[in-house]
């Protein structure tokens, strides 16, 4: 049986569902997550999009580069979701917006090379100075490989 993590918006006029457990999930220093959040870091988890289900309200989408869509609340603003152009089957969604969040913390940090000095690192993650689509792939095991042994 899977287990169903529901998650929304600050407002509630967004609510979504996650099946099962995500792929990674991972802190992100990037300047560009920065800017969309407020905030030093952001937390995402990457599940396949077939796992990731909208259960009311709309997503409004906004192209923040040219290979990456990201998805907000149109009422509140709560950034929520962050699509990259070469892993379409994936997407990513902010951990905070879990209504557990604590049962998925972060493994690992990336784009530490944009990281604002005084923000802090775990050191018991693991570090990425930057973070490209093939090494995303490499921080989590692909579906064909979570069925083997």
């Amino acid at each position: 049986m899977t287990t169903v993590h529901p998650g929304g918006c600050l407002c509630g006029a967004f609510a979504y569902e996650l099946d099962g457990a995500p792929l990674s999930s991972s802190l992100c220093h990037c300047r560009s997550c920065r800017r969309a959040s407020g905030a030093p870091t952001v937390g995402w988890l990457v599940v396949e999009r077939e796992r990731f289900r909208i259960t009311s309200g709309e997503l409004r989408t906004i192209r923040s580069s040219p290979s990456v869509t990201r998805g907000f609340c149109p009422r509140c603003g709560t950034p929520l979701t962050y699509v990259h152009d070469d892993n379409p089957g994936f997407v990513e969604f902010t951990t905070a917006t879990l209504e557990q969040p604590d049962a998925f913390p972060p493994t690992h940090e990336i784009w530490l090379s944009e990281k604002i000095a005084w923000a802090p690192t775990d050191p018991t993650r693991r570090h990425f100075a930057r973070e490209t689509a093939d090494e995303a792939l490499r921080v989590f095991p692909q579906p064909s490989e979570r069925s083997k042994p």
